[in-house]
């Protein structure tokens, strides 16, 4: 009975994906439009800054487990972040995040509190990168240097309390090491020029005349919105802080869109690969996951 109910939702799962891909693609006809303006050099640029950005976050996986002393294969690493951004993109909310936490708790006993530590070891890092990129482009440099500090500054208390408030403080402080919070800083500062690389192959296809300060600016301000992320790839809450941010990094809302509708384009086309992928390598049975949850 167990066997077949795992192939009653296999048999579900997979053809579901399916058609929430090509009813994507066929409702936005846009995004195909868009992808298919792109020259097989820019297509081929695109997928490389994605690689370093999937690589960048399974160091930043790897590390954070490093911290408590857990770790993990790195095949089983590639798997988990794949199968988490799937989940991430058609699962409401940031539930990519949550479904990590609640499988390396189940089969690590990895504790949802230290995954959370190191989750906000990591959104401090992005902070800080986040907001160098923003004004180093378009501020003078003491504007620059205060905003780091400030948002260095911000991110420190806001880990520093939550270790104290759980009880973690101590035990924090003996598990990181400069090295391994250098490694993360590494990570975090890979997913940058991952991003700053995407961005720029974009928005110069879209709008030859935007120059790389314009670009690291409107990184900056798109890399925000991962805090308030609330849809599926952040869809609508990124373009609303580039519109906003319009006075910094001075791109106009055609070129944003635009821009924009080509990310989407490529990140379905890579999020088709990944589950290409997840499939091939079995995915579900080697993270021992049913009914779209890991297993104790």
């Amino acid at each position: 009975m167990k066997r077949r109910v795992k192939l009653l939702l296999i048999a579900v799962i997979i053809p579901g994906t399916i058609i929430l891909f090509v009813r994507y693609a066929m409702t936005h006809a846009d995004v195909v439009h868009k992808l298919r303006s792109l020259s097989p050099g820019m297509f081929a640029a695109l997928l490389v800054f994605y690689g370093l950005w999937f690589l960048s976050i399974s160091v930043a996986l790897a590390v954070s487990l490093k911290i408590y002393g857990k770790r993990i294969s790195g095949q089983e690493n590639v798997l988990l972040n794949a199968y988490s951004s799937l989940v991430n993109f058609f699962g409401p909310g940031q539930s990519g995040p949550a479904f990590r936490a609640v499988y390396l708790k189940k089969r690590h006993g990895f504790a949802i509190k230290h995954y959370v530590f190191t989750t906000l070891l990591y959104y401090g890092f992005y902070a800080v990168g986040s907001a160098f990129l923003l004004c180093v482009g378009s501020r003078p440099w003491w504007q620059t240097a205060a905003l780091v500090i400030a948002v260095g500054l911000v991110s420190a208390y806001v880990i520093r309390r939550y270790g104290r408030r759980g009880g973690e403080h101590d035990e924090n402080k003996t598990a990181i090491s400069p090295i391994l919070l250098g490694y993360l800083a590494l990570a975090v500062g890979m997913q940058m020029i991952a991003q700053v690389g995407m961005y720029y192959v974009e928005l110069r296809h879209v709008s030859p005349g935007v120059t790389f300060p314009q670009i690291l600016t409107y990184t900056g301000a798109a890399n925000f919105a991962l805090f308030v992320s609330l849809t599926p790839g952040a869809i609508g809450i990124r373009e609303a802080f580039l519109v906003f941010s319009q006075n910094l990094h001075h791109i106009g809302n055609s070129a944003i869109v635009a821009a924009n509708i080509i990310d989407r384009a490529m990140y379905l086309v890579v999020l088709g690969l990944m589950f290409i992928g997840v499939l091939a390598m079995h995915a579900q049975k080697r993270l021992h996951i049913t009914g779209g949850r890991p297993e104790v």
